[in-house]
Parts: structure tokens; sequence; C-alpha cells
């Protein structure tokens, strides 16, 4: 009898901590475009840069359990590091803190070269559709800029959204900034991680596919009203 109050004690008690440790866990950021399906790859970025990044410029170290990159003056070129992305419709997420950078970027190929990006610097992040490398007619333009302050040295979280030849990015769960282009509707090769300036430290990378979100439509609609009635920028 002992031993079954026992054992019913320490499942209640086992029960008890998950429940504090799943009330701990902050919620996972709300995605708007789409619905994150299957997990394609993860990498909480706490140590050295494994075999499957491909570092092209700039120093990569953990520092205080996190990856910080800075670009080199020797490089003449901004920090950047890529992970294959074998997927057309993807869901990104990860965190960074600006520790002294000019900005950063999400960087995303396709077989062409540069198919687009999310840009950050302290006044604000854009959700970009880039120029390819070898074409010299396909201009890069900007879909949308949010103009909203990242603070330096606070962690934010951004989560970018690509379906079909839309691309969006919200950061931490309020801030958007959307738009389309034909260009970005590829099979993407390869994502990057870039850094101009001082440093950038970064964590939690998730990368999900995509499927369409049902209430994608009635929520741009909101989206576009909202953009509509905000106070033009003097930039």
């Amino acid at each position: 009898m002992r031993t079954a109050k026992c054992a019913l004690l320490l499942a209640a008690c086992v029960a008890l901590l998950r429940a504090n440790l799943s009330a701990a866990e902050p919620a996972e950021p709300k995605t708007l475009m789409t619905e994150r399906g299957k997990l394609l790859f993860g990498d909480d970025l706490n140590q050295p840069l494994g075999k499957d990044w491909k570092t092209a410029k700039g120093k990569w170290e953990v520092v205080d359990g996190t990856i910080r990159g800075s670009e080199l003056k020797a490089d003449m070129h901004g920090a950047a590091t890529r992970h294959d992305l074998p997927a057309q419709n993807v869901v990104i997420q990860y965190s960074f803190k600006l520790e002294g950078a000019k900005g950063t970027s999400l960087s995303i190929n396709d077989d062409k070269g540069h198919c687009c990006r999310v840009s950050i610097d302290a006044t604000g992040f854009a959700v970009r559709k880039d120029s390819h490398d070898k074409n010299v007619a396909d201009k890069a333009a900007v879909l949308e800029k949010k103009d909203v302050a990242i603070k330096p040295g606070v962690w934010h979280t951004l989560v970018v959204e690509i379906q079909g030849k839309e691309m969006l990015a919200s950061l931490d769960g309020e801030a958007v900034a959307f738009g389309a282009n034909d260009t970005i509707d590829v099979q993407k090769k390869n994502l990057g991680l870039t850094v101009a300036g001082e440093s950038v430290s970064f964590k939690g990378l998730r990368v999900w596919e995509a499927t369409p979100n049902k209430s994608w439509e009635a929520t741009r609609a909101k989206l576009v009203e909202a953009r509509a009635k905000a106070p033009k920028s003097d930039k």
C-alpha cells in the first residue's frame, strides 16, 4: 500500500513539474500567412558552427552560449554564413541581438543567386526582393519597410514566412512587413545570416515547411487597411 501511494505521489509531482515547465516556456510566435509544417532543420546556435554551415566572410564564434558574427575589415565585405535550404515555401524563425553592428539580414538564395531577404538595422526592418547576381535587368526592390526601434543589446525574435510569391516578416510578434514578387516563387537553395559592422548575436534557428493559412486573405486585407491608414514616413 505504501509503495502504491509513493508511486501516485511521484506521478503527481512529475505532472506538476511538467505543467510548471510548460507554463514557463514562452509561447511560439504566431504565423500569419502560413502554418508551420514539417521541421526541416534546427540549430540552437550555441556551439561552433558545424559542417552544415558554409562561412564565406567574417568571424563567427560562440560568446555567452550564442553564435556571434562580426565583420572583419580585411574582408571588405559583410560577415556571412550559409546553410542549405532545400524547400520552396518555408517558415524561418530565430532570435538576434544587435551589438554594435550597422545591420544584419536573413538572406535567401536560389540557384540563380540572391532571391530575397529581410534586412534589419536599429531603425526597423524591410522585406526585399533581391537582384539576381548575373541579371542586371532583375533589379532589387523593397516590398515593405517597417519603421520601428530595434534596441541594441536586447534579444528580438524574427519570423519569416514564404508562400508562393509572397513573403512576410514579423518582429517580436508585433511589427509586420510583407509583399509579393514573382521571382520569390522558386525553389530555394540556401539561407544566410549576415552582419555589417561590429557584431550581432544569434540563437534558436528553426526552419519548417510552410503550408497555407486559411485565414491569410482576411489577415492580409486587415494589414493592407492598416498600412493605408499609417502615417507616411518622411524617409
